[in-house]
């Protein structure tokens, strides 16, 4: 099991944020190939960081392969697009780490 792990800062318009996300990324991400699980995590804490993060979301898929395709997919590259539609809401882009 691979995860694609996306970490966003708290944004400046958390309002603009959550609605947007739900609303029209996550449908996005929905669609992804291969896509195995999702979650999301508010986070209410963070310790040892000076970052104030806001929200953690897990993409689970079978390998670190089939995350690089469903990123190259039409679907992956939407959702990567629309990256820039949540800009308008976060002052930093997401921090993503891939993990296996």
């Amino acid at each position: 099991m691979a995860k694609l792990i996306v970490i966003y800062e708290k944004p400046h318009d958390e309002e603009g944020f959550n609605t947007y996300y739900q609303s029209e990324h996550i449908p996005l991400v929905q669609k992804m190939e291969g896509l195995k699980g999702a979650s999301i995590h508010k986070v209410v804490q963070s310790m040892n960081t000076d970052l104030h993060l806001y929200l953690i979301a897990e993409l689970e898929f079978e390998s670190v392969e089939s995350i690089a395709q469903a990123l190259g997919s039409p679907e992956g590259q939407a959702v990567q697009s629309d990256v820039q539609n949540l800009m308008k809401y976060l002052n930093k882009p997401p921090i993503i780490s891939i993990t296996e």
